[in-house]
């Protein structure tokens, strides 16, 4: 049986964007499926502790453009560090996951289109009309699938992912669940590879 990865993510997280390529691919590696799980992120924040950036000491800031260039380079993918619309409401780009999922089709080129569209292409993913253009983009019906990700349903599936990622002990995005075992931010996915490639039985908390 292969293994599946939840993928839990908020679509303005650069470090979401920074990994969402490679989770794909270790994921591919290993013949493993993505479970994919948008969240609120205010909710799973609101759980660890953790605070948005803006306020965050002056310290933990500065140090967030440093690892921003650092992973950009490492992961070898442009960005603006500091993009026009950021941060945004991303709860119709999210809920659009959703939506793709529920109609039975694939999410993962569109949400690397969002998250393009936030770090590279200085676009306004709270905007209707951008959203539209990312679902047309990747071959989604862009009215239909908005239409269902403004139902009750998406946002319903939405907030149960939040719960379920504060139960999986995410501390923010991205956050990857294998076998019950959290493993929080992209720089962790090597260590998800690693996992996958051993075999070995998931690490819990002491």
């Amino acid at each position: 049986m292969s293994a599946v990865i939840d993928y839990y993510y908020f679509g303005a997280s650069p470090f979401t964007y920074f990994g969402h390529d490679a989770i794909q691919e270790v994921a591919q590696k290993h013949g493993a499926s993505l479970n994919v799980k948008p969240v609120n992120l205010m909710g799973v924040w609101a759980e660890s502790g953790a605070q948005p950036p803006a306020q965050r000491p002056p310290v933990r800031q500065r140090y967030r453009f440093l690892e921003l260039q650092r992973i950009a380079e490492q992961r070898g993918k442009a960005i603006n560090y500091k993009p026009a619309f950021f941060p945004a409401d991303m709860t119709l780009a999210d809920s659009a996951t959703i939506a793709i999922l529920l109609g039975g089709g694939d999410p993962l080129p569109y949400m690397g289109r969002v998250f393009a569209g936030v770090w590279e292409d200085e676009a306004n993913l709270a905007d209707r009309d951008e959203v539209a253009k990312r679902l047309t983009e990747t071959g989604h019906d862009a009215d239909e699938i908005i239409a269902r990700a403004e139902s009750g349903e998406v946002a319903a599936v939405r907030e149960q992912n939040t719960r379920d990622a504060t139960a999986a002990d995410a501390v923010g995005v991205p956050a990857y669940v294998l076998n019950g075992e959290v493993f929080w931010g992209q720089d962790r996915i090597e260590f998800i590879d690693a996992a996958l490639a051993s075999g070995r039985e998931p690490f819990r908390a002491l």
